[in-house]
């Protein structure tokens, strides 16, 4: 665990970014503020095989940025990034979204270009592809923008990830059956009409519950709960929906799946 704070960073951890360890691959799933710093303390950067983006919220991919700096500029690479560029797996927006980020001004917006370090390859709904030997398929989540879920498998176990997203049938489909669900609870459950929070946005702790026992996961893993909120809280109400094992992950914990 990277980081694990939801909307953004907060005083115990960074926002989301999660290092996944499967065989001999090593994957970044989202590098949100404050995690490539975080990533230092596991793993030296330039030994990732790929970073996987849900979707491109800040909070999720804020460090881009300073990934590139690190494959341009770092004084005594063991390579030269440029023969052995970066994959990145995101949203179809990545590169001119991640190069508008970088870019010293507006005018450079449109002649920014990081393919130098980088490959970029779009995650379509229900697409499939191996990421350093890891089985990676994406699937449509509710979010204000083109965002994924992400089922990652490796050696007979499977990862599910929510990414950000409101309740929608899409996640439970893509996580049926795995072994573990890394879901976002954001905001705690209500239920009168008047403090409803925006739909299509994040999960309750129990929503994400809900989630898990209709997937029929083996485990859930609660993250993405933001500064302002009870985790303890949201933890009790996924315990009130879900009878397996649920846990709120900490930041710089691992979790073996």
């Amino acid at each position: 665990m990277l980081g694990c704070s939801g909307s953004g960073p907060g005083p115990a951890s960074p926002a989301s970014g999660y290092l996944v360890e499967a065989g001999d691959a090593r994957l970044v799933v989202d590098l949100g503020n404050g995690t490539l710093g975080a990533l230092q303390r596991h793993l030296d950067p330039w030994e990732l095989d790929a970073v996987v983006f849900s979707h491109l919220h800040p909070d999720h991919c804020a460090d881009f940025s300073s990934l590139v700096v690190h494959r341009r500029y770092h004084p005594r690479p063991p390579f030269d990034p440029s023969t052995r560029r970066l994959p990145v797996y995101a949203p179809a927006e990545a590169p001119d979204r991640f190069a508008a980020a970088y870019a010293a001004s507006a005018a450079e917006r449109a002649t920014t270009d990081l393919g130098d370090v980088f490959t970029f390859h779009p995650l379509s709904d229900g697409g499939d592809t191996a990421v350093a030997g890891v089985a990676l398929r994406a699937g449509l989540v509710d979010h204000p923008c083109e965002a994924y879920a992400l089922r990652l498998e490796h050696g007979g176990r499977s990862l599910v990830y929510s990414g950000d997203t409101g309740p929608c049938e899409g996640l439970v489909e893509l996580a049926r059956g795995a072994d573990v669900l890394l879901c976002e609870a954001t905001w705690p459950h209500v239920t009168e009409w008047w403090a409803q929070p925006p739909p299509g946005v994040h999960l309750s702790g129990r929503q994400a519950g809900e989630h898990a026992a209709a997937a029929r996961v083996g485990r859930l893993l609660l993250t993405h709960v933001p500064a302002w909120f009870d985790g303890e809280q949201l933890l009790a109400e996924a315990k009130e929906a879900f009878d397996g094992p649920v846990e709120l992950v900490v930041p710089d914990a691992g979790y073996a799946i």
